[in-house]
């Protein structure tokens, strides 16, 4: 059955899983996420899909701001790689830079990075094996 319920359309499915109980009946918002929604996101998401723009990432959440050297430093790569990478994420309104004298300080603009980083750490965590190098609380 279908009814709208302040706008949202709702539907009901009836489930029959492998359980004792018999068929389970539930109701499930079936309001699709939004086409131009789904392809911000898709191009925020494969602009992350790099395991250097992630450390980059990485480290600018920890530290703030930081420098092209600084990134470079941190992440261990070129200094080449390091601005190419910058670029994309520029690039993709990821981050932003402002001139500090002779060097242009990076730092995240995209609020959303921060969860996604922490589900990079989350499932980082998850898949190590039994004192594999998890950190411990301090």
């Amino acid at each position: 059955k279908e009814g709208a319920i302040f706008g949202m359309v709702r539907r009901r499915y009836t489930l029959t899983p492998n359980c004792p109980g018999g068929p389970v009946t539930t109701t499930v918002n079936c309001d699709p996420i939004p086409l131009d929604a789904l392809e911000r996101a898709a191009g925020v998401i494969k602009c992350l899909g790099h395991p250097l723009r992630l450390r980059l990432l990485d480290v600018m959440e920890r530290v703030g701001e930081a420098s092209v050297s600084e990134l470079q430093l941190f992440s261990g790569a070129t200094l080449v790689a390091v601005s190419e990478q910058l670029g994309i994420l520029r690039g993709r309104n990821v981050v932003a830079a402002r001139r500090d004298g002779p060097f242009m300080r990076y730092r995240i603009t995209e609020p959303r990075v921060a969860h996604i980083l922490a589900c990079v750490r989350e499932c980082d965590e998850t898949n190590k094996r039994p004192g594999e190098g998890r950190e411990t609380p301090a």
